[in-house]
């Protein structure tokens, strides 16, 4: 076993593994990221990065390309529902982009990353030991399945109605400056979030129940499918979506981003989310009380998960999703004001400036970590 003892050790090399690294680094932590898988990650997800989710990450240096979007259209019983952000555009941006774009940054940081997975996880007093590797503190942002959470014993029971999430890009160029959120009232219960990413490309994420594929779930969407040219890349799929957590902090390790806990991806919150934790467990593990990234998670997410939740169960049934559109056309200030709620930036913990002689001071006393 290495002598070596890290700051810190990141398990996932995605957005949120990515970003806490990267904030990590930049406070002057020793940190390396495990990421398995090689290349740029994919992964399905709507690939719509609301206002609040851009501006973290230009706040960071990091702008990567993609292609604007004002607001959010509902879909469907043959009414349409606009919300247009008073704060500026959103950005759909393909993941494999954001993915090198957060890579980079990290690297420039000073974050090293490892093509490596994190399985076994020991604790001791002073710290945390991944397959020999010492590290004072171990950050999972494994995802929805994280293996480090089911390590330490802190998954929840699987949700009764579960979620799944199927993507795929098609070659057509936009036809709305929305993200379009199209109803089915369908038995099936299925939504259907259209992203621009390019010119020429929207991404197409599917959310519903555990059985159909993706062109079985899209046929009951008649006219978004006939709009939708032809399809570029594979089908993604990601699920059960809800994904819960007795907790954040185990001793020294602390969950980021899906690992920490999951509703849904009806309201498009999961990188902003997943950006302030990053930011408020780095913030925690430099002031030398972890403890408190437990707090802090419970803030950053109530907004999201009480309305998330909301919202899931409030559609489930189909004369509810059929009166949703109609109603948000209706009630026009009301769903716009709902949209902008979203679309704020997540508040975090006050960011502290850590000095190379606090760096140092935390690499060489491990209790004053």
């Amino acid at each position: 076993m290495t002598s070596r003892v890290l700051d810190l050790m990141v398990a996932g090399g995605g957005p949120a593994g990515l970003v806490t690294a990267l904030h990590a680094a930049r406070a002057g932590l020793e940190v390396e990221v495990w990421e398995p898988r090689a290349g740029d990650v994919d992964k399905a997800c709507g690939e719509g990065l609301m206002p609040g989710a851009l501006a973290a990450l230009q706040r960071l240096g990091v702008d990567p390309a993609g292609h604007p979007f004002e607001g959010i259209r509902y879909v469907g019983a043959g009414h349409t529902a606009d919300a247009r952000f008073r704060a500026g555009p959103g950005r759909g941006i393909r993941r494999t982009t954001l993915h090198r774009a957060l890579r980079d940054a990290a690297l420039d940081a000073g974050a090293r990353i490892v093509q490596r997975a994190v399985t076994d996880v020991h604790q001791d007093g002073g710290s945390v030991v991944v397959a020999g590797t010492r590290a004072a503190h171990l950050v999972a942002a494994d995802g929805l399945h994280s293996p480090v959470r089911r390590a330490l014993g802190l998954d929840l029971p699987a949700a009764r109605h579960a979620r799944f999430g199927l993507r795929r890009h098609f070659r057509t160029s936009p036809w709305s400056p929305f993200v379009e959120v199209h109803w089915s009232l369908g038995r099936d219960g299925v939504e259907a979030y259209v992203t621009p990413v390019a010119p020429d490309l929207v991404g197409v994420a599917v959310l519903g129940g555990a059985t159909g594929s993706f062109d079985a779930k899209l046929h009951g969407l008649p006219d978004l499918a006939e709009r939708l040219g032809e399809p570029a890349g594979d089908v993604r799929g990601a699920g059960p979506l809800r994904q819960g957590s007795r907790r954040r902090v185990a001793g020294r390790v602390l969950l980021v981003g899906d690992a920490a806990g999951y509703v849904d991806a009806v309201t498009g919150e999961g990188l902003a989310l997943a950006f302030a934790q990053a930011q408020a467990a780095v913030h925690a593990i430099v002031g030398g009380s972890p403890q408190q990234y437990e707090h802090h998670w419970v803030a950053l997410t109530r907004r999201y998960r009480l309305l998330t939740s909301a919202l899931v169960l409030g559609t489930r049934p189909r004369l509810a999703r059929r009166a949703l559109v109609p109603a948000a056309d209706l009630l026009s200030p009301l769903f716009g004001a709902a949209v902008d709620a979203l679309a704020r930036p997540v508040e975090t913990p006050r960011r502290r400036v850590v000095s190379g002689l606090t760096r140092a001071r935390i690499a060489a006393d491990p209790n004053s970590r």
